[in-house]
């Protein structure tokens, strides 16, 4: 598999490309987990709600069994603190989902802020990416299995813009047919040159 063309410049833009590429998916990382960790303090309230209503509910509900057993007036005396303690535990289950909610919020948060820039990453960056792979890397193995520069120039014929063909000769498929030399060379090279790849003769 050939990743990097044979030029020296133009490898040098697809390593660097490649490199930015990955700091930009670590530093999307590193956003995602600093909003992440923002967003979970919105829990902490809801979490405090719910530890200290809990134990208020424990606490009413100790006192209120307490009252209980007080003859003739224990039931009277411990129904406000029965209600009072249903009313923490109502509280505390508020508590929990806000909590719930904010936890819940804070992983979507995260998992959008990485997701999303790494999407656009992989739509605009990667197939060029892919494309130049596949094309170097099969025109590397047709080399090394000893291509004539005829294939190459065919291929120009059929790959390279009309303006590009006219600066090579004014009738390149003609020249091509009669087997000129210069003309076949000058479509492989510039076939080659898009893939990525030096002649052998010049690598």
């Amino acid at each position: 598999m050939k990743l990097y063309a044979d030029s020296p410049a133009r490898r040098g833009v697809q390593a660097a490309g490649d490199l930015a590429a990955v700091l930009y998916v670590v530093l999307c990382i590193a956003v995602a987990a600093k909003v992440h960790d923002a967003a979970l303090r919105l829990a902490t309230p809801g979490r405090e709600i719910d530890s200290s209503a809990t134990h208020l509910a424990s606490r009413l509900h100790d006192a209120g069994q307490s009252l209980a057993g007080v003859p003739l007036v224990g039931d009277s005396v411990s129904s406000p603190f029965d209600g009072a303690s249903g009313a923490a535990s109502a509280l505390a289950t508020a508590g929990q989902r806000q909590e719930h909610a904010a936890t819940a919020l804070a992983n979507w948060l995260g998992v959008m802020v990485v997701l999303l820039p790494v999407v656009l990453l992989l739509v605009f960056y990667l197939p060029p990416r892919i494309r130049f792979v596949r094309r170097a890397t099969a025109g590397q193995r047709l080399l090394d299995a000893g291509a004539g520069p005829d294939l190459f120039a065919l291929r120009a014929l059929t790959n390279q813009p009309l303006h590009v063909l006219a600066r090579i000769d004014e009738d390149p498929v003609a020249g091509w047919r009669r087997h000129d030399p210069a003309v076949i060379e000058r479509l492989a090279r510039l076939e080659l040159s898009a893939a990525g790849l030096h002649p052998p003769g010049r690598r």
